[in-house]
Parts: C-alpha cells; structure tokens; sequence
C-alpha cells in the first residue's frame, strides 16, 4: 500500500441514535483532496476518526499503511499526521512558537529538530513576526493561523483540516491556498469545508459526503462537468463548481430515493 494512502472499508460512526457515517467506503492517495457536503452530512465525524480522535462503530480504517484501530500502529500513525479540528484548545500564556513546539514535542519530534520546524511551520502560515507574542493577544485570524502551523509542525504525510479557511481574511486564503497546493505535492491533504470557492483554487480531487454516504468522488473537473454547460458569459471557476456540487447532490438524493422506493 502507498504509504500516503487513506483507505476506508464499511466505515459506520453513531452517535448515540444518529448515524453520522453509514457503510462509507472512501479511498485517497497524495494530492489536495476537498471534502464537501451539507451541513451534518458527516464531514466533521469522518475526519475526526481520520486523525484517530474519535473511534468507529464498525468497519475498517487504514492509514499510511497501518492499522488505526490497532493502538501499537496508531500511536505510529499519529506521529506522522497533522490535524486541525474546527475548534482546538491552547494555553493563552504560552507565545506561538511555545504552542507549537508543545504540539511538535507530543508528536515526539526529535528534539534537535523542533526549533527550526516550528520557526518553519509559524513562517509558513505568516506570523514569524508574532512568533514570540502570546496566544492571548492574537486575533481569531492569528489563532487560526498559528493551529494550521502546529498541524503542519512535522511535515505530516496526512494531513487533516477541519473547516481551516474560518476567520481568514481574503489574502490570508489565497496565501493558504498556495500552502496547499505545495504541502499536496508530497503529501495526503484533506479539506473539510463548506467553502467551495477553497476547493475550487486548492484541490485536485473532491469527496462529497451526503446523509454519511459518498455521493460523490472525482476531480474538481468532473465535479464542474456535471453541472453542464454555462449560459453566463463571465461564468467563474467557483460557480462552475458549485453548479456541479448541485448537481452531483441531487443525482445522489434521486438515487437514493429510487433505492429506498424500491425496498417498500
């Protein structure tokens, strides 16, 4: 197997009464992958049991070419992912390269090596001029950026971000898109947002989650051809994209519908 590779067989998450994710079956290899879907569609659960936080009710996940649900071969894999969930704690006393360094240490980098990543990392998300300010006195932009740089402290080979362009302001985005971009060249990044237009500049493949099902897996050019043919001339990139999105969701809720007309 492509140590890159994230591969999930039957995968079902509840909670409680709810099922989050049902019989999902998901493959994904190096590049930038975007995952997209309605509100509780499942993204949030998937890429939560993705970065080994949260545990499945039933089926099989494997990660860089480990077991997850092995502890001796998650402890492995943890070390070599990074994660960004929605909403992640910190201590405001500790300054930014603190913070990250704490993260690096939990990810037992050899520490001779984490000075210079996390100088690395805080650069890489436009705060080295901040990097000694304390968690407490940046903005919710800042927050934000300083969680992307621990999640990228230790040049993941998968890496998993969790709605990561919240409270980025334009220019901030298109520089994180770059980010992407360049990370997506040697590693696995996946995208959870409700943001199409981040999928439309950052991602080579998509992944849409509707009611815990894949409705839908391609390129962003497959994704965009399901939507037909503009009638707008200045039709831009992102609309296209948000025409196939359309598309690709309401082809999947027919199918489904058909499916479960047939069961009655």
């Amino acid at each position: 197997m492509n140590p890159s590779t994230v591969a999930v067989t039957g995968l079902t998450v509840r909670h409680r009464r709810t099922v989050a994710l049902d019989r999902l079956d998901l493959s994904l290899g190096p590049g930038v992958h975007g995952l997209l879907g309605p509100n509780g569609a499942g993204k949030t659960s998937l890429v939560r049991v993705l970065a080994t936080v949260a545990a499945p009710f039933s089926g099989r996940v494997e990660l860089l070419g480990g077991d997850a649900t092995s502890h001796r071969e998650r402890t492995d894999i943890r070390r070599r992912l990074g994660y960004l969930p929605q909403e992640f704690g910190y201590y405001p006393g500790f300054t930014v390269r603190e913070f990250v360094a704490y993260v690096a240490w939990l990810k037992e980098m050899p520490s001779d090596r984490v000075p210079a990543a996390v100088e690395r990392a805080v650069r890489r998300v436009g705060l080295g001029d901040r990097i000694d300010a304390r968690m407490k006195t940046l903005s919710g932009g800042m927050v934000r950026r300083a969680g992307i740089a621990q999640a990228v402290v230790n040049e993941p080979e998968l890496l998993l971000l969790d709605e990561p362009t919240a409270g980025l302001d334009p220019e901030q985005r298109v520089d994180f898109r770059s980010l992407l971009r360049e990370l997506g060249t040697s590693a696995t990044v996946v995208v959870s947002t409700h943001l199409v237009e981040d999928v439309a500049a950052a991602c080579t493949e998509v992944a849409l989650i509707e009611g815990g099902r894949l409705a839908f897996q391609g390129t962003t050019a497959e994704l965009t051809a399901l939507g037909g043919a503009s009638t707008e001339g200045n039709d831009s990139t992102t609309h296209a994209v948000e025409r196939g999105y359309t598309a690709a969701l309401r082809a999947h809720r027919t199918s489904a519908e058909s499916a479960r007309g047939a069961l009655r």
